[in-house]
């Protein structure tokens, strides 16, 4: 049975001039040389100067004056070295050295793709026919430094996609490090990440508290470092401890922005070199309760950690890392529990996909089932999911991606039970869709992918992005899907859509 594959001629194109003012790391040399040159400028220079700062970025900020004197915390380290008292300096001062110590970046300039999109717990102000929701993206500027955005939308019956008015002031969320830890489980982390030497680990175990804070751990390294002889190794497991540590925190944004103002952008080291590809679910409890996850990937320019993103108003968020067999990137979380335990997809290998159960949405350690391998010329090379499952009467329906010859991704479907899902039910014998004319060139040539999809009057909504540049999406009748993925069989894979629209860039 053959698929129509409808893909919509609306673009979702990245926007130059949403920037986030960021601090700007100099050494401590050049700082102390440029907080020398400020304050031997006289008191009309610096007057005009920051009259010319708050001309040209007040209304490109939400507090610009917050952002600068944030800076200027940052150099007290500096002013200590020349003997400078933070307390003899004027508001002046202190804003001008904070402007020099600050940057504009442009969170998206370079990219801005891999959207997943879930329905909005906001469902008011709608007609019939309609759904209120929201898309996350992967947004890529300078460096190629990655962080999570939203947009909020409505999509209607006719499966067009409405984005509300993009905010242009972006906000960076007030960072807070309340976890408190557990020491078996931290420390069976850190084995994973390093393997230490025997003395040291027994040293830990019985100098570490049962439960600690991220402070407490603080000063437990400091205690360490001081008391006793470290070898090399030992001074880099000290590190890896904070390191994981780091990556539990909570995040909170003011109400009064937009969803499309709230950037979540890399804040701890784990996340140093960009958070990557969040896949987010609807999850819905035995009660009922509603709380939105993400899995994402945070990378330090070294390792990967797998982390578990949570939030019930996307207001207000927490962060924890994942631990177990499944720490690896691709992992996307069912929608519910089956049989009393929770289940995610994985992909452990970077070559095949798989399935695994836990009682604890952090810890992953049951046996990891094997559900999908190449098996087509289109994906000998990996298969992957393009999110979290999708609930159906027929089955667990499952999109994803796979890479076949010259690194071509392609986008494809399976179905699982949906009592076992360890069982495939389905397959397609095609790809649904490949990167047509239009969308093969890029700065990643070849290339389709999927973060989060939904169901809408009956019709999958399929968003994805096209070389990693750029966002699109698709609509499938969902009863032509099923229907070819319970036949086993599928007609030539469609390369365009059946009605050509114009084209629209959001």
């Amino acid at each position: 049975m053959g698929i129509t594959v409808n893909r919509k001629q609306i673009f979702f194109k990245p926007k130059m001039d949403r920037v986030l003012a960021r601090r700007f790391v100099l050494s401590i040399d050049r700082s102390k040389k440029i907080v020398g040159r400020v304050l031997a400028m006289s008191a009309e220079q610096k007057s005009n100067l920051v009259t010319q700062i708050l001309r040209n970025y007040a209304r490109r900020h939400r507090s610009i004056l917050r952002v600068l004197d944030r800076n200027f915390d940052y150099v007290e380290p500096v002013l200590k070295e020349l003997k400078i008292d933070k307390q003899s300096l004027t508001d002046v001062d202190k804003l001008l050295i904070g402007s020099y110590f600050t940057m504009e970046y442009s969170i998206e300039a370079a990219a801005y793709f891999n959207p997943s999109i879930i329905l909005s717990p906001d469902q008011s102000q709608i007609h019939e026919g309609e759904k209120r929701i929201i898309m996350s993206f992967r947004a890529v500027g300078e460096g190629h430094l990655s962080s999570i955005v939203f947009r909020s939308a409505i999509i209607d019956k006719d499966l067009n996609i409405h984005l509300d008015e993009v905010g242009g002031l972006l906000d960076k969320p007030k960072h807070i490090k309340n976890h408190r830890y557990k020491r078996e489980e931290f420390l069976e982390k850190l084995v994973e990440l390093h393997k230490p030497e025997n003395g040291i680990m027994e040293v830990i175990q019985n100098k570490l508290t049962e439960t600690f804070t991220y402070d407490e751990l603080q000063r437990f390294v400091r205690e360490m470092i001081e008391d006793h002889d470290l070898t090399h190794d030992d001074e880099i497991l000290m590190q890896q401890m904070l390191w994981i540590a780091s990556s539990h925190y909570e995040i909170s944004y003011s109400l009064d922005t937009s969803i499309s103002e709230r950037v979540i952008f890399p804040i701890s080291d784990t996340e140093k070199n960009g958070i990557e590809d969040a896949r987010f679910v609807r999850y819905v409890n035995e009660k009922g309760k509603v709380t939105y996850y993400a899995t994402y990937t945070a990378y330090d320019g070294h390792s990967i950690l797998p982390k578990l993103l949570s939030t019930k108003d996307f207001v207000n968020f927490k962060v924890q890392p994942i631990n177990g067999k499944i720490a690896n990137k691709g992992a996307a979380l069912f929608p519910r529990k089956i049989n009393g335990k929770y289940a995610m997809l994985c992909r452990i290998d970077g070559e095949n996909s798989y399935i695994t159960f836990s009682t604890s949405l952090t810890n992953w350690h049951e046996e990891i089932i094997l559900v999908a391998e190449p098996e087509y010329p289109w994906e000998y090379i990996q298969v992957g999911n393009c999110g979290s499952p999708l609930e159906t009467e027929a089955g667990w329906l499952v999109i994803t991606h796979s890479v076949g010859p010259m690194r071509e991704y392609s986008l494809s479907a399976i179905l699982l039970d949906l009592n076992d899902p360890t069982k495939v039910i389905g397959k397609l014998t095609r790809p649904l869709l490949f990167a047509n004319e239009e969308e093969r060139n890029g700065y990643v040539p070849n290339v389709l992918y999927s973060c989060g999809q939904m169901i809408h009057n009956n019709q999958l909504i399929l968003p994805y992005a096209y070389s990693d540049q750029e966002s699109t999406y698709a609509t499938i009748c969902l009863n032509e899907l099923l229907a070819a993925l319970q036949d086993g069989e599928q007609e030539m894979p469609p390369s365009s859509n059946s009605k050509k629209e114009p084209a629209k860039n959001i």
